[in-house]
């Protein structure tokens, strides 16, 4: 090897050691940075999971009836923040696909965020699911307290008058001691068109009753109704298990007392079998 060969080969080794170094140099912080990384995701990953189960607990604790309803709000939900398709309808589109949700998905919906909990609490969408659920025979109605509330109290009632002929299917005495009011006033008319004035007098023609042969199967349909402040009726018709039968025309009314609603009236029409009323009484 020659003088003036082994320059060059010193500066050949030179830059390999570099390289060497800087590859090994870059390989490390690469590793660490991607560890950092990995614990920043990590850590925001833990916040979101917390965030998500406390608003889990502030939703079960609403439904338990403790507390306000939570309203979940998304990041940048607020001034020039993304917004959701549903958000960028026009209310009236809005109303119009509500009006496809049940009772329990409009308030589940309600639980999103505060835009879609404005939607599912719009006055139209509640009328146009009364329509649906109910009647649209009180379409000129002007509710009070809105139709969200008007529905809750339609339902709340349409239980308790389904209760009424569960009581009935039970041939329940007690039940039906506890369903009607106790006043002086109240009046109960059978299928036998007899009047019944009173609460003992009542609380006897159902034990008469319900001591008169064996219960009959029956189906209930066409079920309307109108709730106010303290007072509500409801009208029925009533269908007994025989094809020789017509049905009855049935009329509940309700009033409100203490915070329970109790039955004050009750109209059976007489039935019908071909031509002539069978003055039976068939179930009340």
């Amino acid at each position: 090897m020659d003088d003036h060969t082994k320059p060059f080969i010193l500066t050949s080794i030179s830059f390999q050691v570099i390289a060497c170094f800087f590859t090994i140099f870059c390989i490390l912080f690469g590793f660490f940075w991607f560890n950092k990384e990995k614990k920043t995701k990590k850590k925001k990953c833990c916040d979101c999971s917390k965030k998500i189960s406390e608003e889990e607990e502030g939703y079960k604790g609403y439904l338990n009836g403790g507390g306000e309803m939570p309203v979940r709000v998304t990041e940048g939900g607020g001034g020039g923040g993304s917004v959701s398709m549903m958000e960028q309808l026009v209310p009236e589109i809005t109303t119009h696909a509500l009006s496809y949700l049940d009772y329990p998905s409009l308030c589940r919906l309600s639980m999103t965020n505060s835009s879609m909990r404005k939607a599912a609490n719009d006055d139209s969408a509640w009328k146009m699911l009364y329509h649906k659920d109910f009647t649209a025979e009180q379409d000129s109605v002007m509710p009070v307290n809105g139709w969200k509330a008007y529905y809750a109290a339609t339902r709340a009632i349409m239980n308790i008058n389904a209760e009424f002929f569960n009581i009935i299917r039970d041939r329940s005495v007690p039940g039906m001691g506890a369903f009607w009011l106790n006043a002086d006033y109240v009046k109960c008319i059978h299928t036998s068109g007899e009047v019944f004035s009173g609460y003992d007098a009542v609380m006897e023609s159902w034990q008469l009753t319900f001591n008169w042969g064996q219960g009959v199967a029956f189906q209930i349909r066409d079920v309307k109704t109108r709730v106010f402040t303290d007072i509500a009726w409801v009208t029925m018709k009533t269908y007994v298990d025989d094809p020789n039968s017509g049905p009855f025309n049935v009329t509940n009314v309700y009033e409100f007392h203490k915070g329970q609603w109790y039955l004050v009236h009750h109209h059976c029409s007489v039935i019908l079998i071909g031509a002539e009323a069978d003055q039976q009484n068939v179930f009340g």
